[in-house]
Parts: structure tokens; C-alpha cells; sequence
């Protein structure tokens, strides 16, 4: 059986850390023998939720954007690989608009906890942030852009193998072996 990844840059910067530790982690899942489709969600079209909720019903949003090729992917693959940079101890706009807009697609409403539509998926986050360790947790910065991207997932039913933080980038010009040695621990 053929195995599908898709791997999201959720950065404005192509060439950043947080780029980067995609890069490795696309590189070490192809290893693995999965077939990858990356996204740059900067250079796609998804306008915003407008709250309709149509999706609900028909697992998919309605409006018409770049978020319907997204959808099928997430239904075709057995893993995504989320890198999204810290902005204000959460994830950039781009993300959390795609997490809004995916919506129906990860879940059902129940009158209890929301039965998720995504069971059987694997997910991998990475995060970077300028502010230096061991800060970037202390203070909550990296912290709240996991939450909030383990979140959707986890409301999805997928499962994590792995998470992984690059703190202090504003000094670094390539990723740290250690960082290297987790994002590739996470995807054995």
C-alpha cells in the first residue's frame, strides 16, 4: 500500500528555520517510503471562515479556495507534518484560518465531545521561536502554538509521533544537531 504525507509550511519564509526543520522531516519521511506533497499555505487562496457551518454536514467547506485541495489531502494521506513558526505564543493567522476553515472536514458535532472524522492519522508538529530557551517554554511561547496545532489534530483523532520546538532562531543561522536528531527520532 502506497503511503501519502502531506507536509505544511505554515511561514511566510521559504528558506526559514521553521522551513527548514520541514525540509528534514519531508526528507526523512520519503526515506521511509512515503510519497510527500508539500504546501506553503502563504501561497495559497483560503479566505476566511464566515461561520456557516455548512461544512458540518457536508464535511467540507462550501466556499470555494485552495482549503477543498487541502481537504482531500488530509483524507488521502496517513501523515501530515505541520511546521508553523511562534507568533505571540500561537500559530500565524494562515494556520488558524486553515484549522477554521477545516472544520466539518476534522469533525462531527455531537450534543458530548466532538467525533472525530480523521481517525487512523498520524501528525508531526514543529515549531520555532526567537525567544531562547528555556524562555520560549517558561513564558509560554512555543507552548501555545502546540497547544493550539495538537488541538485540531487531536479533536480530529489522529495521533502525535512527535513534537518538536527550535527555540532562540534569531541566532542561529542552521538548525542545531539536536533539533535534527528529534525531528528524525519522531518520524522511525
Amino acid at each position: 500500500m502506497k503511503k501519502n504525507a502531506l507536509a505544511i509550511l505554515g511561514s511566510p519564509h521559504a528558506n526559514g528555520t521553521t522551513a527548514a526543520m520541514l525540509d528534514l522531516a519531508i526528507h526523512k519521511a520519503e526515506q521511509l517510503g512515503y510519497a510527500v506533497t508539500k504546501i506553503k499555505l502563504y501561497e495559497k487562496k483560503i479566505a476566511f471562515c464566515t461561520g456557516c457551518r455548512t461544512c458540518m454536514d457536508t464535511h467540507i467547506c462550501i466556499h470555494k479556495d485552495d482549503i477543498q485541495e487541502i481537504a482531500v489531502l488530509l483524507h488521502e494521506c496517513q501523515l501530515v507534518i505541520l511546521a508553523a513558526p511562534v507568533y505571540w505564543a500561537n500559530v500565524p493567522a494562515s494556520v488558524k484560518n486553515m484549522f477554521d476553515r477545516l472544520l466539518g472536514t476534522a469533525m462531527k458535532e455531537t450534543d458530548t465531545f466532538p467525533k472525530p472524522r480523521l481517525q487512523g492519522k498520524k501528525y508531526m508538529l514543529l515549531t520555532s521561536c526567537n525567544t531562547p530557551a528555556p524562555f520560549s517554554w517558561i513564558y509560554g511561547q512555543s507552548r501555545g502554538a502546540i497547544r493550539s496545532m495538537d488541538e485540531f489534530f487531536k479533536t480530529a483523532g489522529m495521533k502525535p509521533t512527535g513534537k518538536v520546538v527550535c527555540a532562540n532562531v534569531k541566532r542561529k543561522k542552521e538548525l542545531p544537531k539536536r533539533t535534527m536528531k528529534k525531528i528524525e527520532r519522531c518520524l522511525k
